[in-house]
């Protein structure tokens, strides 16, 4: 087997998938190694929802060009992509004054919005609540993806029809340069030489550079998640995000009322001290993704995290989600933690140790939508 590559990619995750992707669109020779036998991070234990409408200027044009390329690759390959949209929906005055304000820099950026009235929204999602919901903005373009499966298929298609070189089961434990060239060494004793080297390592900061990391701004994040039972006949198409959302996401900085909306919140309560808003989304077999929580610590103590569900919080969010919807089953089929990384001071954690080797992690909760995107700029900076 031919071990020598333009390209070698550390970690299977999106974001290293997604340069994986563009590398292969230059005709680069890639390949993938990936310490488990299917990815396992953050990027199969999200939502699933592409949501650029939730960033600022910046990465929601990256946000943007990914929906471009998901819809194409789901041409392509079924990756399990639906565009069904993404509804931001107002508990009271204040978020819909947000949303209102959003939607008027919607159409100065060129990105299609629509806003909704209560009963709109109403007929739009079987279950809302009237005494919650005053109003929606929804966004057309979004789309789905079911995380279990949506990088999954993006690997199956680039290793078939693209020529990509995938290494599942490959933990790598040293990346050296040696001379024009690097040299990645595994625990099973194989080497691997490329060009250039590019560790997407996600949250695992001890395997490779572990002093670059702990000496970064980057902190890991814990969120805790939950699925419920299918619901047996209610259908709610797409993303659902509600007002704790509008209070939280980066998108709604820019309006002007923020700042003053912001300042009278309650500093102690539920959702600022585990960092709650509450997301929806309904997988293809009637299931509902629901959550989620933020716990945080430096990189350098990300064990401190631990990996315990505190059933404080699931009670919270499950309360929170019972005043926004009457579901037809509230039934757990599971919970679980998700964690992934982000930079205190910046948008993403990007070190080069070297010419040739470079370190590229803390995307943070914009991973699965605005990886695609981004990597098609980012791999400039190394070609």
């Amino acid at each position: 087997m031919n071990n020598s590559h333009d390209l070698i990619i550390i970690g299977a995750g999106i974001l290293g998938t997604a340069h994986a992707y563009h590398a292969l669109q230059r005709g680069l020779r890639v390949a993938i190694l990936d310490r488990s036998r299917t990815p396992q991070g953050s990027s199969v234990q999200n939502f699933g929802q592409i949501v650029p409408s939730g960033f600022g200027v910046e990465w929601q044009r990256y946000g943007r060009r990914s929906l471009e390329i998901y819809k194409a690759l789901q041409a392509e390959a079924d990756i399990s992509a639906r565009q069904n949209g993404t509804i931001y929906i107002a508990s009271n005055d204040e978020e819909m004054t947000l949303l209102e304000e959003l939607a008027a820099i919607n159409r100065t950026n060129d990105y299609e919005s629509h806003l909704l009235t209560a009963q709109e929204c109403l007929q739009r999602y079987p279950g809302l609540r009237d005494d919650y919901c005053q109003g929606g903005l929804f966004f057309p373009q979004e789309i789905t993806v079911e995380p279990h499966i949506a990088l999954h298929r993006i690997l199956q298609y680039l290793t078939e029809q693209k020529e990509l070189s995938f290494f599942p089961n490959t933990l790598a434990i040293a990346v050296e340069t040696h001379g024009e060239h690097c040299q990645v060494r595994t625990s099973d004793g194989r080497t691997f030489q490329a060009e250039q080297v590019l560790v997407c390592s996600g949250y695992e900061f001890k395997t490779l550079f572990p002093e670059e990391f702990a000496q970064s701004d980057l902190q890991a994040v814990k969120l805790q998640m939950m699925m419920l039972e299918a619901q047996p006949t209610q259908r709610l198409p797409g993303s659902i995000l509600t007002g704790l959302s509008i209070r939280r996401y980066e998108s709604f900085r820019e309006c002007p009322s923020w700042a003053g909306i912001k300042a009278k919140e309650n500093p102690h309560s539920p959702a600022k001290r585990w960092g709650v808003h509450i997301l929806f989304k309904q997988t293809t077999d009637g299931a509902i993704i629901l959550g989620d929580s933020h716990e945080y610590a430096d990189a350098a103590r990300a064990e401190s995290l631990g990996i315990t569900l505190h059933e404080s919080i699931n009670r919270y969010i499950l309360a929170e989600a019972r005043q926004i919807f009457d579901f037809q089953t509230w039934a757990l089929r599971e919970t679980w933690i998700g964690t992934y990384t982000q930079c205190k001071n910046a948008d993403i954690f990007r070190h080069s140790i070297n010419e040739c080797i470079h370190l590229l992690t803390g995307i943070g909760g914009k991973g699965m939508t605005a990886s695609l995107g981004f990597a098609q700029e980012n791999l400039n900076r190394y070609y």
